[in-house]
């Protein structure tokens, strides 16, 4: 009797899959294909999403496809010029190329206006260190 119910069910009234918070349970635990699936399901459902979309750079990274991963950053940058995640996400891909310069650019434009929190303040420390050591500067707690 359970299909009955089922066919008549009030669809609007069952519980829809939060895909993005799919994604990122995926993404936590090294199910990468897995969370790059539901996070192309967010961007159905939210198309043009910038969070999802860099989401979705992290997870191209994390995969070994640098080359999507840039493309996705640089999207996110076209829609949100302060997206600053996706400035850091770049910067650091950018270095693995070799192309400090645009790499710079990018770490500065995080620091700029970087967020806030116990788990951001590693990420800003990692970008000012490394934006310090390309521009030749002397890191603290590095002397000597």
């Amino acid at each position: 009797m359970s299909w009955w119910k089922n066919l008549f069910q009030d669809r609007s009234s069952q519980d829809e899959v939060d895909y993005y918070r799919e994604g990122l349970e995926l993404l936590k635990v090294g199910k990468y294909h897995e969370a790059l699936t539901s996070f192309r399901l967010a961007l159905r459902e939210s198309p043009g999403d910038t969070a999802v979309l860099q989401q979705i750079a992290i997870t191209y990274t994390r995969i070994g496809m640098t080359d999507e991963a840039i493309k996705t950053y640089r999207g996110v940058l076209t829609k949100d010029p302060g997206a600053v995640g996706a400035h850091y996400g770049l910067a650091f891909l950018l270095l693995r190329d070799g192309r400090q310069a645009e790499a710079i650019e990018h770490l500065r434009a995080f620091l700029a206006s970087p967020p806030e929190g116990p788990e951001a303040y590693r990420h800003v420390r990692h970008a000012q260190e490394t934006l310090m050591k390309l521009l030749g500067e002397t890191v603290p707690g590095e002397e000597g």
